[in-house]
């Protein structure tokens, strides 16, 4: 069925018409400070499984529960007292963590998984839909499955236009990737997928070493579960074949023009994705500026509209820079490595 999309900058009365969407088991989109949420009822199993029909996204991902109080965790999941600290000090914000799951949560929410994925939004207006509501939202992001996120209203209506009744426009995502997600559940607390709460301050805050999942830079094994989302698939993909290429600047630059002219050559619309330092050097290459080498956040914030920029421009192939896989730089290379399916080339 074909609906009517209506696009509303979030005020009390659009606020008021998504909180009774929501209430009805309809879905409705809304700004996060990381990317648009596309939000349904968590304890509503059709409301559930409409997100995934209306993204395309295999029922094997799980989804993350925003809450707006922490009252709402006595219902949805056990609490270890090791996650009170984090709550402190990072709700609400961007980050996810992974608790026990208690039977109100649907195993529709969690993949079947005996966990459950909930955070906090520090975002005003995602916060005052929630309290409007009344609900524990699940809510991926607001796209079709394997494009980039999206970090504008606009972006939301290209996927989702016709397919839900409303997105709730409350401007640009100040982080502009998705939350790291933690597991506390699995002895020792190991990031799933990393955001802008670094490792470095998750430590700080725990006082022990936090892991990282080894799937955050590589494609997961076969026999391998999902336990977060944006672990399984391809994920944040333009349609061009994304390929990223590492090793000494010089030799990097080199390397990015000798690829570009090759695919030109057979005929390709092709550019680059490189660091604001770069795109002089690359002038002659058709180069998409992803942000400053030196602020791996900036680049966070940039990326995901560049990755969509790319589909309006046609482009059929695309090489890009890496940047250190460090601090929220480790966030970048873990949505880029996705985008090109972990295709790398080392420039000699």
């Amino acid at each position: 069925m074909i609906l009517e999309t209506l696009v509303l900058e979030a005020d009390e009365q659009s606020l008021s018409l998504a909180a009774a969407l929501l209430r009805e088991g309809k879905l409705v989109a809304f700004p996060t400070e990381t990317v648009y949420g596309l939000g349904a009822d968590a304890t509503s199993v059709p409301a559930v499984l409409s997100i995934f029909r209306a993204k395309g996204r295999p029922a094997d991902n799980p989804l993350i529960v925003h809450i707006y109080d922490r009252a709402q965790l006595d219902g949805l999941c056990t609490v270890p007292d090791e996650a009170l600290p984090l709550m402190d000090a990072f709700w609400p914000g961007p980050l996810t963590i992974l608790f026990e799951k208690l039977p109100a949560v649907p195993d529709e929410v969690t993949a079947g998984l005996p966990t459950v994925a909930v955070r906090m939004p520090s975002h005003p207006v995602a916060a005052a839909m929630l309290r409007a509501c009344g609900l524990p939202i699940a809510a991926p992001s607001a796209n079709s499955s394997g494009r980039p996120s999206p970090t504008l209203a606009s972006h939301v209506f290209e996927d989702m236009k016709g397919k839900i009744p409303l997105v709730l426009d409350g401007g640009p995502c100040n982080v502009g990737l998705e939350s790291t997600v933690l597991d506390l559940c699995h002895g020792k607390p190991t990031i799933l997928r990393p955001g802008g709460i670094t490792k470095e301050m998750l430590e700080s805050v725990l006082g022990q070493e936090v892991a990282l999942a080894g799937s955050i830079l590589r494609p997961l094994k076969p026999d391998e579960k999902a336990l977060s989302p944006g672990m399984r698939y391809r994920h944040y993909a333009p349609n061009a074949t994304v390929t990223l290429v590492d090793g000494k600047e010089d030799a990097v630059l080199q390397k990015l023009k000798e690829l570009f002219a090759a695919e030109t050559a057979l005929g390709k619309k092709t550019c680059v994705l490189c660091f604001s330092e770069h795109v002089g050097a690359l002038e002659g290459c058709s180069p998409h500026d992803i942000g400053s080498m030196e602020h791996a956040d900036d680049v966070a914030r940039k990326l995901f509209s560049v990755l969509r920029q790319l589909d309006e421009e046609g482009m059929e192939s695309v090489f890009s820079e890496v940047i250190p896989p460090e601090g929220v730089g480790l966030a970048v290379m873990n949505r880029l490595g996705r985008a090109a399916a972990f295709r790398i080339l080392h420039a000699e």
